[in-house]
């Protein structure tokens, strides 16, 4: 197992780190700039671009491993290079790498308009018409589809294409602060990956490895050059990338264990995603309640309020860390607790740090307008 999770974070991990060093230097030269605003927190012009280096240290290695697994299969290389724990498991690795192309190829336009956001500021009209249309090919051509125990096919579709869609702006919304975003991923995803390989009577290898390649990816983006202070921003293409990859694997990875009768284990990813989930809801009831487009940025996220009752920038976003953490070992909780009673007992207390968060946020609120 250590095996495993070596080879799927180390070269995820390497190739990020570059690649975003390399972004440093090329950003300022393509105009990739984010210049300090009213709404923002950073005070300098800083490079954006770093999603660039979170794509290449996701689908490089993604695109390696099936190649691998390929040239094992028609007998051209040796079968050293893969571990032994997964090789009874190639086949089925196999039959679902067109799934797993689907997602990288959406993942690949959502972090090119991106990008271009990023250098021309797109408004948000032809971003989210993008974003449907990337989430309903997914469901229809791409196999990537829950099903929610539904007893008709089209409700586990329809609540895909949502799904991904509000991840996709979720993980975006997040992206306030240095390290934010790309840290409560990183939390997410290491937790989803822990699921997957040891939650459920079979290791799902496919999933697990790629939540894992995702994790090393963004530990070189964010260890090495935004924590702190931020040398480089992911900026939109980035965040796009994360949300997409966040939603489909989650979506992809089976929770439920076909060899019991845990239903209730279903909930996983809305506990460890219960954070981002809640900030993306509150923060477009705010703005819609104003009467303002849901995608204007603003201060109204939980960090900003953190900040605004006193804490550095550095501290509100360890404490967003440490609220995501602890929602998310409820979901590790899931699989050691019998039945929606157990289920039950956990999510009041996801429910009860959710509504610690809601008090800081109206005390901040109350503090700033008095």
């Amino acid at each position: 197992m250590l095996t495993f999770v070596l080879a799927c974070v180390l070269p995820s991990l390497l190739i990020s780190a570059l690649a975003t060093s390399a972004m440093r230097w090329l950003a300022p030269r393509w105009g990739l700039i984010d210049q300090p605003a009213a709404r923002k927190v950073h005070e300098s012009p800083t490079p954006l671009g770093g999603g660039v280096g979170v794509w290449l240290g996701v689908v490089l290695p993604l695109a390696g491993a099936w190649l691998v697994g390929w040239l094992i299969s028609t007998g051209n290389a040796p079968r050293w290079l893969v571990p032994a724990v997964i090789e009874p498991h190639l086949s089925g690795v196999a039959s679902r790498a067109g799934q797993l192309w689907s997602i990288l190829a959406a993942g690949t336009i959502l972090a090119a308009m991106g990008l271009l956001d990023d250098l021309r500021n797109l408004p948000w009209q032809p971003r989210l018409g993008i974003q449907v249309a990337v989430a309903v090919a997914l469901v229809l051509l791409g196999g990537v589809r829950a099903t929610v125990f539904a007893p008709q096919p089209w409700i586990g579709g329809l609540l895909t294409v949502v799904w991904i869609l509000v991840l996709v702006n979720s993980f975006n919304f997040l992206d306030n602060m240095d390290g934010l975003s790309s840290g409560i991923a990183l939390i997410a995803a290491t937790l989803f990956a822990i699921l997957m390989l040891t939650g459920t009577s079979e290791p799902r290898w496919l999933v697990g490895g790629a939540l894992l390649v995702l994790a090393g990816s963004i530990s070189g983006f964010l260890f090495f050059h935004n924590w702190p202070p931020a040398r480089i921003f992911m900026g939109d293409s980035g965040s796009y990338l994360i949300g997409l990859m966040m939603a489909t694997l989650t979506v992809l990875g089976t929770f439920y264990d076909e060899h019991s009768s845990s239903q209730h284990v279903i909930l996983a990813p809305l506990f460890i995603l219960a954070i981002p989930l809640y900030d993306f809801t509150s923060v477009l009831l705010i703005r819609l309640w104003q009467r303002r487009s849901p995608f204007q940025p603003d201060r109204s996220h939980f960090s900003h309020r953190l900040v605004d009752l006193g804490l550095s920038r550095k501290k509100a976003v360890q404490t967003v860390y440490l609220t995501t953490l602890t929602t998310g070992l409820g979901a590790l909780l899931l699989y050691q607790v019998p039945g929606w009673q157990g289920a039950g007992v956990i999510s009041l207390l996801i429910l009860c740090v959710l509504a610690i968060v809601a008090v800081l946020e109206r005390a901040a609120r109350k503090k700033q307008h008095g």
